[in-house]
């Protein structure tokens, strides 16, 4: 998608929205699915860690089952994005949309009748990572493959880091400040909604508002005139 001269590229808006949508999964996996992240694996290879060690209050299974089924999401999104090279961009986040907002509404149905405070029933903890950790593991490869500067959507270590090291205290010229503080103000936005609405009422709302922003905020990317480009 090349932006033409008078109509900027939606792209970025689209991204920083899903980052919103990153910081509501991070809430619903850490708080209600007995800390564990299915947005990104940093943070699980840590737990993993912790639970080899024999840590109290640290399972080896979930971290397992949230890695293997992120690595399954990348792994069929990366065929998903060889298949459309070439073809319209558009399709391309349509279809990425569609699959990620699927996998997140089957999760929030999964979750209905599931008790956060008790992690009962216990098949459905596994369930829903499942299903969360496939969504992100596609969206994590689709946006890898997109090569958007400072939005990955999910991981802000880099984010952060350049914020400081690019910045005028750092002899810098702040590039992309702007874009770098909305990813980490955007996932910050999200994870405090989501904790609002684990903490208040579960997982099945968050589940179903973050795949409603997926498939809206990518039906309006489209529609926007410079999405034919």
């Amino acid at each position: 998608m090349i932006p033409s001269k008078s109509t900027a590229s939606p792209l970025p808006w689209l991204l920083l929205l899903l980052s919103v949508t990153t910081g509501l999964v991070d809430a619903i996996s850490v708080l209600g699915l007995g800390k564990v992240f299915t947005a990104n694996m940093t943070g699980n290879i840590v737990f993993l860690g912790f639970a080899a060690a024999g840590t109290p209050g640290f399972r080896i299974a979930p971290y397992l089952a949230a890695i293997a089924s992120f690595m399954i999401g990348a792994l069929v999104a990366g065929r998903v994005g060889k298949h459309h090279a070439g073809l319209p961009l558009r399709r391309w986040l349509m279809v990425a949309a569609l699959v990620e907002a699927a996998l997140l509404w089957i999760a929030s149905g999964v979750a209905v009748g599931f008790d956060v405070a008790s992690q009962s029933p216990g098949y459905k903890v596994f369930a829903i990572i499942a299903l969360t950790g496939l969504a992100m593991g596609f969206r994590n490869a689709t946006i890898r493959q997109l090569k958007v500067p400072d939005l990955t959507t999910t991981v802000l270590t880099l984010t952060i880091t350049g914020l400081a090291a690019d910045s005028s205290l750092a002899g810098g010229a702040n590039p992309n400040w702007v874009r770098r503080v909305g990813s980490i103000t955007a996932i910050f936005l999200g994870a405090a909604i989501g904790a609002w609405f684990v903490t208040h009422g579960g997982l099945v709302l968050p589940l179903l508002l973050a795949g409603f922003l997926v498939l809206a905020g990518t039906l309006a990317c489209m529609m926007h005139p410079a999405a034919s480009e």
